[in-house]
Order: structure tokens, then C-alpha cells, then sequence
């Protein structure tokens, strides 16, 4: 059984996970118990599990291994055919030239046409590759080896890892010595005895026929995959790649070339992944740490996450925050479910709600109105007056 899961937690505002990391790893022998060694966590297993980034250059790497494909440049168009004009109550299309067949007079060079040429035919130099930055793919690939010690993800992926110690799962690499592991009775042998029989076993009984076309281009079955064997080519040979190779679903990786589309097929993240213990030291020193950076990669320091805990919710639903805040004010009560909407410009008791300044507004309009009518009615007065001096004007 797995008793050592790592917890995985959903953030809130961001696609990344946040998860604790164990110590040490156990190492395991060839007996499946392990052999009282230990190794401490790689840093690398720390790193943030980023699904949209593995996604989006995962989708970029699987397009870098098509080959350029086109119909021929003379297809549907390797016949004489002259269009017949107007006037003959039949389409304007080309037409085959000459008799004595049924071919003669058949329409020919449109996309509608039989033996006609596709519509727009596909050309080489398309756009096949795509270009991705070398901090993409180097923080998709620890992201990838991050959520291979993630035993929720690798059981939603479909692995069958009910029956080993722990993930990640390492074992010991003096069991790869001399060439021991090069015959396939044996690495299966192995395989079984530290629980990654069952796995196997889905492995062979997913096997199907593939569905459309692909069976008649050499894509005839498809099958799910199984664990991927990362090893030290220094210090357990190469010889152990001819003892896995010939085991469906079994992959190998050189622990100085991991592959994404290996760590995370289909862009899915969780692949079952068996370490050796030199390829699972090494780790520190491809990879180094988010302080240190890589003694292999140049300018490379592992990436980490921006926040130390980016779950939102946790963080205000905590009691160190809860106690800290207010009590909670309730909702806006009314005296009526549905309030009758009111102009505020012809109820002056509706604005004085809206702006308590509106009634000081209307008293300082209204005296300075006042004093604008009294200054007009002295200057009425003092006009009336200045005509009763002057009196009549005289005759000439």
C-alpha cells in the first residue's frame, strides 16, 4: 500500500499547486523491501506543478517529430480539358477533350470535380515545428518530475500503484551492476517485486485496434502506458535499456535528458516513474535548487512559486485570520421588500437622503436669488424717482 502520499492542494487564483515535500526516500531493494538507506528529497520535487504551461509546450514538442507531407503538384491536373463556354447548357467547367470514351466531356481540374484537384493543396513548406523558450520546456520538465511524486495524480492518471511503498519510488542501483537487469525474465522480475506487477497487467490488457486510418499506416494498436525507468547511464550502464525495451509499456530515460513527453504523455501530468538511486542523487545537481542554481544548466534556478501559499481560501478561513477580523455587520434591512424608486429632483425628502447638503444648497440659492430680486427692485425705484426731478421737458 502507499502510506506516503504528498498533499496536493487546489489554489485559488492561479492554474499551480502547493505541496509539502518529505525528507528522505527510502531505497529499495531487490526483494521490493528496502534496504535501510535513504536519500533526502531532490528540490526539484518542490517545484510548482504548472498544468497549463506542461500543456502548452507538450503541444509545441509533439509537433517537432511530424514529417512534412503534400499531394503532387501535377494531381488532377495531368489531363486536357478546355472549358466548353456558353451557349451549350452545361457548367463552364473545363472539359476532358476528344471520344470514344466516357472520359470525354467528364468535367475535370475543380475540387468538385471527379479526378479533379484538391482545394488548396497542401504545400512542404508548411509551418511544422514550433519554437519554444528554453525556460518553458526546462519549467514544464520540473513540473513533471514534481507531480511524479504526487500519488492522487498518478492514480487519476490510471496507474495501478496501489501495491508499492511510496512515490517517488527509487531503487537501489547496485541491483544494475555487471549487466544483471539485461534480460527482460529479469527486469520483470524486478518490476513485480516492488509492486509494479499490476500496472503491468494493465498494461498488456489494454491493447486494442486502433480506430480509423491510422491501422493501415502503421499505427495499427494503441495501449495505454506504464512506469518510465529513469536511470544514470554512468553508473548503471546502458545494458539495462535491452532488459526493458521488449516490455509493453515499459519506457527508459537517461536522467541527463528527460523527455516531457515521456514525463507527461498526452500533456497529462502523473506518470509513474521508477528511479534509480544514482539517477535520483543526480537530481540536485541538474536541476539544483530555487537558491542554488544548476551545476549543469547554465543560468538555471529551479522556479517557485511567487506566494508561499497561494490557496486564498484557506489562508481567510483560517483561525489566525478569522480571529483577527470583526464581527460581520449583516445585510442592509428595509422596511419593505420592494422599495417604490422616487426623483430625487421633485422629492425634496428623497435628496435630502441622496445629499444632506442639498437643503444648505437650496437656503444659499434662495438668499442669493433674494438679494438679486431686492437689488433689482431699488434700481426699479430709483429710476421712478430721478423721472419726478427732472420734471417736463420744454417747448422750443
Amino acid at each position: 500500500m502507499v502510506t506516503n502520499f504528498r498533499r496536493c492542494r487546489r489554489p485559488g487564483p492561479g492554474p499551480s499547486f502547493t505541496m509539502t515535500s518529505r525528507p528522505t526516500v527510502s531505497i529499495i531493494g531487490k526483494d521490493g523491501a528496502p534496504t535501510g538507506n535513504t536519500h533526502p528529497m531532490p528540490a526539484v520535487f518542490t517545484s510548482p506543478i504548472r498544468p497549463d504551461i506542461v500543456q502548452k509546450v507538450h503541444t509545441g514538442m509533439a509537433k517537432n517529430r511530424r514529417q512534412p507531407y503534400a499531394v503532387s503538384e501535377k494531381a488532377g491536373h495531368q489531363t486536357s480539358a478546355e472549358s466548353w463556354g456558353t451557349g451549350r447548357a452545361v457548367a463552364r467547367i473545363p472539359r476532358v477533350s476528344g471520344g470514344g470514351t466516357h472520359r470525354a466531356g467528364q468535367a475535370a481540374f475543380g475540387n468538385m470535380c471527379r479526378s479533379g484537384r484538391m482545394f488548396a493543396p497542401t504545400k512542404v513548406w508548411r509551418k511544422w515545428h514550433i519554437k519554444i523558450n528554453q525556460g518553458q520546456k526546462r519549467y514544464a520538465t520540473c513540473s513533471a518530475v514534481a507531480a511524479s511524486a504526487v500519488a492522487p495524480l498518478l492514480m487519476a492518471r490510471g496507474h495501478q500503484i496501489m501495491s508499492i511503498a511510496e512515490v517517488p519510488l527509487v531503487v537501489d542501483s547496485a541491483l544494475f551492476e555487471g549487466a544483471s537487469l539485461a534480460r527482460t525474465s529479469a527486469s520483470v522480475a524486478l518490476l513485480k517485486a516492488v509492486g509494479a506487477g499490476p500496472d503491468l497487467d494493465k498494461v498488456a490488457g489494454s491493447k486494442k485496434l486502433r480506430a480509423g486510418k491510422g491501422k493501415l499506416r502503421g499505427r495499427r494498436h494503441r495501449q495505454r502506458r506504464g512506469p518510465l525507468v529513469v536511470y544514470s547511464p554512468e553508473t548503471d550502464g546502458k545494458e539495462l535499456v535491452k532488459g526493458f525495451r521488449n516490455i509493453p509499456g515499459i519506457e527508459t530515460c537517461p536522467v541527463t535528458a528527460l523527455n516531457l513527453l515521456q514525463l507527461a504523455p498526452g500533456g497529462h501530468l502523473g506518470r509513474f516513474v521508477i528511479w534509480t538511486s544514482a539517477a535520483f542523487k543526480a537530481l540536485d545537481d541538474i536541476y539544483g535548487s530555487t537558491t542554488e542554481p544548476s551545476a549543469l544548466k547554465r543560468d538555471f534556478l529551479l522556479p517557485s512559486n511567487v506566494v508561499s501559499q497561494a490557496d486564498l481560501t484557506r489562508l481567510i478561513n483560517s483561525s489566525e485570520i478569522q480571529s483577527s477580523l470583526n464581527a460581520p455587520k449583516g445585510e442592509a434591512t428595509t422596511r419593505r421588500s420592494a422599495v417604490q424608486k422616487k426623483n430625487p429632483l421633485r422629492n425634496k425628502q428623497v435628496m435630502l437622503r441622496l445629499n444632506p447638503y442639498a437643503a444648505v444648497f437650496a437656503k444659499e440659492a434662495a438668499n442669493k436669488e433674494g438679494a438679486k430680486e431686492g437689488a433689482r427692485e431699488g434700481a426699479k425705484d430709483d429710476a421712478k424717482k430721478g423721472g419726478a426731478k427732472k420734471g417736463p421737458a420744454k417747448k422750443k
